[in-house]
């Protein structure tokens, strides 16, 4: 069982009806987690005969190439990189991959150089190990193969900042954004034109070799040149996009003077773009996305057909603001109850929102959704929720998400919690930590973006 405390979270249930919607939502939290397993879709997706190396729709005559190195990094680094090495073996000539800090593997002696990182404000160790990637793709020619591990973290994971700007400085430019409220591709479009790896400058590094990127997606829409911020992908987007971000989260007095000098700078046209479609180091180049939420969204209907429930998938691409969510969520609720039709159902919903922080607590948007339902859900009748992160850390606590019942106000209320004052003060974590909700898994090893399921009996 991935969820650590499912026990103490079913057994948090008032009524028999709470009880059984709490195991189904726990069922649906790990069915969810182990869809996005790398290893899996890793073997899925790479074959090796003989003296062809097929991964996905790239297929490599074994004869005609050099070295083969694995780069990258993100959430689920260490899992995907492992696999390839399971599968290649000698044929694998070295590796760096960066990872989150806490995930090293233990007693690994493989080829694969494993640097611990911070995510999601970069961090020094995160810089030294990409510029080592970087120093081991320039070096290949065009008889070798780069294969990437991309997913979700990457953009934080994999850091190196653009010349005239510092790690301090896109450190200030990040927690800027992450607090403002921006959306993965607002932030994704600035981090790009600070760095100078990010827009498909890494495979800029590794041409002339041949490269294949895996990734796992983290974004809505499943967007190449989004996911970790597209290290290996063309970029689509300007420095005068990434100004028109700043701009619109009035954040152009705000980040430091060499920031917006640099942005200002490239829409000027004074500072090349970053590699665009037409650019050679893409020529001998191709994708695969092997695990998105895709997967486990149908892995948790899977799950709610399995206990007679109609499931309704409500939408793939959520976004906005996580409060805003969870009391549109809790209205609709309220009024399919009310129309009584296609009950008992699972509703399911994928995607990721913002939190524009305002308080001083702590928290994440799917914990922000949970809480931003407490009180609605207590008017209604034999309904639960769960909103929770694929990855298994929700916004900087060690907490995937939180569930929710028609009881949470009322247990709330006997501990002496007010939920509204603990919303205003972006303190979901503590709300759900003291009412023995919050949903544990720890790091999963993947990151699949969100899901949201409410269960109405």
């Amino acid at each position: 069982m991935i969820v650590r405390n499912a026990n103490n979270l079913v057994e948090n249930a008032r009524t028999s009806e709470l009880n059984r919607a709490r195991k189904i939502l726990v069922e649906v939290v790990d069915s969810a987690i182990k869809a996005g397993n790398p290893t899996s879709s890793i073997k899925k997706w790479i074959t090796l005969d003989t003296d062809k190396l097929k991964i996905a729709d790239c297929e490599v005559d074994l004869n005609q190439v050099g070295k083969i190195v694995v780069a990258g990094g993100g959430k689920a680094g260490v899992v995907m990189a492992r696999a390839i090495e399971d599968i290649l073996s000698d044929l694998l000539s070295e590796g760096i991959v960066n990872i989150p800090e806490g995930t090293m593997p233990s007693a690994y002696n493989g080829k694969i150089k494993f640097m611990e990182v911070r995510h999601p404000i970069p961090s020094e160790a995160g810089v030294e190990s990409t510029r080592n990637m970087l120093s081991l793709l320039q070096k290949l020619g065009e008889r070798d193969l780069a294969i990437f591990v991309i997913s979700g973290g990457g953009s934080a994971i994999i850091p190196f900042p653009a010349e005239g700007i510092t790690l301090a400085q896109l450190q200030e430019v990040t927690r800027l954004l992450l607090r403002s409220g921006a959306t993965i591709n607002e932030l994704n479009v600035v981090r790009k034109h600070l760095s100078a790896v990010k827009g498909g400058q890494l495979a800029r590094a590794a041409y002339p070799a041949q490269i294949v990127t895996l990734l796992i997606s983290d974004v809505v829409g499943d967007s190449l040149d989004t996911i970790a911020s597209g290290p290996t992908y063309w970029d689509s987007t300007t420095f005068s996009d990434a100004l028109a971000v700043l701009e619109k989260f009035n954040l152009i007095d705000k980040v430091p003077v060499e920031v917006l000098r640099r942005l200002r700078d490239g829409s000027n046209w004074l500072i090349p773009e970053t590699p665009n479609r037409g650019d050679e180091c893409f020529r001998k180049a191709c994708y695969k996305i092997i695990a998105s939420n895709m997967e486990a969204l149908e892995a948790a209907k899977n799950i709610g057909i399995s206990h007679g429930l109609n499931v309704i998938t409500l939408t793939t691409k959520l976004n906005g603001n996580a409060r805003d969510v969870g009391q549109k969520l809790s209205y609709f609720v309220g009024e399919l109850i009310k129309e009584g039709k296609q009950l008992p159902c699972l509703l399911l919903l994928g995607g990721e929102t913002t939190v524009q922080v305002t308080g001083k607590g702590i928290g994440g948007r799917n914990q922000e959704i949970a809480l931003s339902t407490v009180s609605a859900l207590a008017e209604l009748k034999n309904v639960a929720l769960v909103s929770f992160s694929t990855d298994g850390i929700d916004g900087p606590t060690d907490a995937a998400g939180a569930i929710v019942d028609e009881y949470s106000l009322q247990r709330a209320k006997e501990l002496g919690l007010d939920p509204e004052r603990y919303l205003l003060d972006n303190d979901s974590y503590h709300f759900f930590e003291k009412l023995g909700d919050l949903v544990l898994t720890g790091p999963t090893g993947t990151n699949i973006v969100d899901c949201t399921a409410l269960l109405i009996q």
